[in-house]
């Protein structure tokens, strides 16, 4: 007789644990810590979950992509907290620039491929 194992499930509990261990993660993590003047808004959290993948994501996009560029950004403290709208405008393409900037061999550019998104993921 082959027996079947049940299909894994997540439950809230262990949705809530990885989580609270994530947000952990990205507050004790070098340059995200936000202060006063970057604070999450009220009732939100720090935590980024809109998009994992590493798709070139461009000026003039909207969506879970830029959102979740946006979000790693305003934890490293390269963009205000309310600017994370999931509009890639000029206030994200600055930010995007200035973060490449700072993490050679990045190029400038401004584009968000998947170098750059290892940098976001990573640094």
């Amino acid at each position: 007789m082959i027996r079947k194992t049940p299909p894994f499930r997540r439950t809230a509990g262990a949705s809530a644990l990885a989580a609270l261990a994530l947000a952990t993660a990205l507050a004790t993590a070098p340059g995200v810590a936000a202060d006063d003047s970057n604070a999450p808004p009220p009732g939100s959290s720090p935590v980024c979950a809109f998009y994992d993948g590493d798709g070139l994501t461009a000026f003039g996009e909207q969506g879970d992509r830029v959102s979740q560029v946006q979000c790693i950004l305003a934890n490293r403290r390269y963009l205000p907290w309310e600017a994370v709208n999931g509009t890639f405008d000029t206030q994200t393409l600055a930010a995007v620039q200035r973060f490449q900037a700072d993490h050679p061999p990045l190029v400038p550019d401004g584009l968000v491929g998947p170098n750059t998104w290892s940098a976001l993921w990573h640094a």
